[in-house]
């Protein structure tokens, strides 16, 4: 784990390296796999919140590992170090991506 600028939240995060990443991808296979009955609220839930309720346990176990208490599971599987640059060589905030051509903190090229 990294703590590094996040360019979708605006904060620094807790970044998974491959090994944390690997493990919080297994919770959510097995939470694919558990099926949507399985652990959903009972009617009149909403299709998010049953999605959120199904997922969470892939928040629980990002916490788990990073300590940040993370509750968007779409943000935990985008804070990923792999998915992110090499830092800017103006600002030193990572580019958005490993390709990225210019910084999207400070515009600067790379």
């Amino acid at each position: 784990m990294k703590v590094l600028w996040c360019w979708r939240c605006q904060m620094d995060i807790p970044m998974l390296d491959e090994a944390e990443f690997e493990q919080v991808m297994q919770v959510y296979a097995e939470c694919r796999r558990g099926g949507i009955k399985a652990s959903l609220p009972k009617e009149g839930a909403s299709i998010n919140d049953r999605i959120a309720a199904l997922l969470a346990p892939v928040c629980a176990e990002y916490t788990r590992l990073t300590g940040f208490p993370e509750t968007n599971v779409n943000a935990v599987l985008h804070h990923r170090l792999s998915l992110f640059g090499p830092p800017c060589a103006t600002c030193g905030k990572p580019l958005r991506t490993p390709q990225a051509r210019y910084c999207a903190a400070c515009g600067e090229p790379r």
